[in-house]
């Protein structure tokens, strides 16, 4: 007898499981049943084992997550580089240059020049090789079809050296009146070269017969220093006493582009004291296509921040600083400013020209590539001991946009957003949705973070008010991909077909094609979800993250970041200058507009002192089924934009199970989904019609569910006809709503299965003469007119049949029947 309870006990157990658990659990949970009988048999013993493995599994991982501290790659971050670094670092070279515009880093030796391809960062191949003479090297660059190689070797000679016939030659300036401070490579259809010298900027253009540079125009104006960024084409070239007068050109495919001169503001300090501008001070960032400007003011402790226009140079805020060194990177349109000497980063993005952080001021982490936490912990004393070096080094150089390299000891990271962590550290999820909707670096898990957001909020029972704003955001993002997905797919294959060298145009970013499959079989996959569950839940678990030991008590609240952003291409596209009525600002307003519209509507339930809500947890109802989404997903979409489809599978049809009790809270919500969809002019998921019926006939809201229907506000469908017609067992009204939706939608077929079903098969009978409907079987009428053994009736029926369906007569249906007719008479 103790025995045989021990199904029973399991069953408890695994319903008792912790939140990781419940949808594995609930597969197992439907068979015991069926194995309970046979206690000696190996699916029974399999269970058992099974059990045993996830609650061991579980309680590991609750008991290592308390041991966690936060440090190393086990700490909540927003920002982290990955383990392995890239290492190119070579004996005898003389130092480590990088070349922005063919993305490569140059190492020259005393006979020849190494470069490593990090355009593709995964792939550690070996560099190759040029052979060039030996003497002094100042910078290198490639041009950009990779044909010459410059090595500036004075401040008065650049070398060039054609890689096909090995010819070179030498471009000098005059050294008593000007000296060169760099050079880039462009592909302005005027020039091939620009030379930066203190006199001014020489254009010249490269003739590859006479092996030669040949001066198209040359700029002069007095040139202390320069900034060049080749995802811009954007050169300011610093003059005056403190370095604050700019002069600026954008040299693209395009053509060229001159600035308005400007200057830099600086707090004022000591009368008899003026501050130079350093060239490590300014910085050129490319962020959602635009170009701005950030110069750091130390004495000020601020970052000012300048828009660039085609006829203007708009100044646009200023960021605070907490450190006297400050370095900038863009990742995936998010700028982030990393305080060096306070060892932090602080997050922002400048979609909406916000100025508040996304989120605290958190470490620049270090994770491993393995993904587990427990061996990442120690990594960070691991760098030091492997590489003898420390996060934010005294040598670390930050390469625009999103590259560090430690030059001391020849490494290269890749800073990352930790999306997990940012989502983690939110309390306000409208912006966060908004945030993750923007991010196309990894859209896969953007579009996880926010299904396991909505899922966590609507099992919160979040205010109705407050889980609709966060479904508007989904909806406005779906439906700006929709409008505007063939655009972007035009201008991703367009990008696909080019090497390396940028396009003159800076296309939109790339989603994908729209889903309009059915997943309806994805979330019933027993087997693959123990499979994915099993592998995963320990490290599943271990990522719960304790934000409230990082966070400040000042922190600030996360920057709103349209869902509906125009987000463009990276580093590999040449950025227009845009004038001050662009689309993007036009675009900006609108979305701005339709926010407050939106607010307006809701009146009393939006206020202007918004209400701090808890941080979402992330170790949601998803975590078992994550892989299983993430599988899928990530096959299928390259948006983070979520279809109504979506949000049925992996939102709608997993909570409605876990709500439990009273369904009226998620009847308001689905109203509020549809209302959302409506307003986008959105197709839904017939299915979601088709919970929302079987929700309101469990409550017995029968009088509810006719009036949406009359309103339309459950749309006309196969599906839902057939559910109404189903739910009207209990009310014989909506089974009517139910067989008229049916008529209306020309559903014949399916009408007269239905009248069979009812009995009423005369009826049919009449109606499928009427409409010639020809696929029911007439042996289903015959059995309904024989179950009334009513000869008369059974005779009417078998004539209509004879008289009026071809072949018939010759069926062995119609001589059983006959036969049975004869007997009755």
């Amino acid at each position: 007898m103790k025995e045989r309870r021990t199904p029973s006990v399991l069953k408890r157990v695994l319903l008792n499981c912790a939140s990781e658990a419940k949808e594995y659990g609930r597969c197992i949970v439907e068979r015991v049943p069926e194995i309970e009988k046979d206690m000696c048999s190996k699916e029974f013993q399999a269970l058992r084992a099974c059990m045993q493995k996830v609650t061991t599994m579980l309680q590991r991982s609750y008991r290592d997550q308390s041991q966690v501290v936060i440090s190393g790659s086990g700490a909540l971050s927003h920002v982290y580089i990955q383990q392995p670094p890239w290492r190119c670092s070579i004996p005898e070279t003389q130092g480590i240059y990088y070349d922005d515009g063919n993305k490569l880093l140059l190492s020259p030796s005393s006979d020849q020049v190494l470069s490593w391809k990090i355009a593709s960062y995964a792939q550690h191949d070996p560099p190759s090789s040029d052979l060039f003479s030996e003497g002094p090297v100042l910078s290198i660059r490639y041009s950009l079809d990779r044909k010459v190689i410059g090595i500036q070797r004075s401040n008065n000679e650049i070398q060039f050296k054609n890689r096909e016939t090995g010819a070179t030659f030498s471009r000098r300036c005059k050294p008593e009146s000007e000296s060169i401070l760099g050079f880039f490579w462009t592909d302005c259809p005027s020039c091939d070269i620009i030379f930066v010298k203190t006199s001014g900027i020489d254009l010249l253009s490269y003739e590859a017969e006479l092996n030669t540079l040949r001066l198209v125009e040359a700029k002069r104006f007095n040139v202390s220093w320069y900034v060049y960024t080749h995802e811009s084409r954007m050169v300011l070239l610093a003059s005056g006493m403190q370095c604050t007068t700019f002069f600026g050109y954008q040299f693209s495919s395009g053509g060229i582009v001159r600035l308005p001169k400007f200057e830099m503001s600086m707090v004022k300090t000591e009368a008899n004291q003026k501050r130079v501008l350093a060239v490590e001070d300014v910085h050129i960032v490319t962020i959602y296509g635009r170009i701005y400007s950030l110069q750091h003011d130390k004495a000020g402790m601020v970052l000012n921040m300048y828009r660039f226009y085609r006829d203007a140079v708009v100044h646009q805020g200023s960021l605070p600083t907490y450190s006297s060194r400050v370095a900038v990177s863009v990742v995936d349109n998010v700028l982030l400013v990393h305080q060096i000497d306070a060892k932090v980063v602080i997050i922002y993005d400048l979609f909406h020209d916000s100025l508040a952080p996304v989120s605290a001021p958190l470490p620049l982490r270090l994770r491993g590539s393995s993904g587990n936490l427990r061996q990442g912990v120690q990594l960070e004393d691991n760098l030091t001991s492997s590489y003898s070096a420390t996060i934010y080094g005294d040598k670390w150089t930050f390469l625009v946009p999103d590259l560090i390299f430690d030059v001391d000891h020849g490494l290269l990271w890749k800073i990352n957003l930790d999306l997990d962590g940012i989502a983690a550290s939110s309390s306000d999820i409208t912006s966060l949705l908004e945030f993750l909707q923007c991010r196309k670096s990894d859209p896969t898990k953007s579009k996880l973070l926010c299904l396991e957001i909505m899922r966590s909020i609507i099992l919160e029972r979040r205010p109705v008010s407050a889980v609709s704003m966060a479904m508007d955001v989904l909806v406005a993002s779906f439906s700006h991909f929709v409008k505007f997905g063939a655009v972007s797919q035009g201008g991703a294959d367009r990008r696909a077909s080019e090497t390396d060298q940028s396009s003159s145009v800076q296309p939109m970013e790339t989603p994908s094609r729209l889903c309009t499959d059915s997943m309806s079989g994805m979330m019933n996959s027993g087997d693959l979800l123990k499979q994915e569950f099993l592998n995963r839940a320990e490290t599943n678990a271990q990522q719960r993250m304790m934000v409230e030991n990082e966070l400040s008590n000042d922190a600030t609240t996360s920057v709103i970041a349209g869902a509906q952003a125009l987000s463009f291409s990276g580093s590999d596209s040449d950025t227009n200058l845009e004038t001050r009525t662009s689309v993007p600002e036009k675009y900006d307003n609108s979305v701005t507009e339709a926010r407050r519209s939106i607010e307006g509507e809701r009146g009393a339930e939006t206020s202007d002192v918004k209400r701090e809500e808890p941080a979402l947890q992330t170790e949601g109802l998803y975590r078992a089924v994550e892989p299983c989404i993430s599988n899928y997903l990530g096959s299928q979409f390259s948006t983070s934009a979520i279809s109504p489809d979506e949000m049925y599978h992996f939102v709608f049809a997993i909570i409605e199970d876990e709500m439990g009790g009273d369904p009226s809270y998620l009847v308001s919500i689905l109203v509020e989904y549809l209302r959302s969809a409506c307003k986008e002019k959105l197709k839904v998921q017939p299915n979601l019609h088709v919970m929302m019926i079987q929700l309101l006939a469990r409550s017995n809201r029968f009088s509810e569910l006719g009036l949406f229907v009359i309103n339309k506000i459950l749309e006309p469908s196969k599906e839902v006809a057939l559910q109404l017609c189903e739910s009207g067992h209990q009310n014989l009204q909506t089974r009517k709503l139910g067989l008229d939706m049916l008529r209306h939608l020309s559903l014949h077929h399916d009408y007269v299965d239905l009248l069979l079903q009812d009995g009423h098969y005369l009826e049919a009978l009449r109606y499928a003469r009427r409409h010639k409907v020809i696929t029911v079987r007439p042996s289903l009428f015959l059995e309904a007119a024989l179950s009334t053994d009513d000869s008369q009736q059974l005779a009417a029926v078998l004539r209509f049949f004879s008289d009026f369906t071809p072949g018939f007569k010759s069926t062995a249906e119609k001589e059983r029947y006959h036969q049975v007719l004869a007997e009755l008479s």
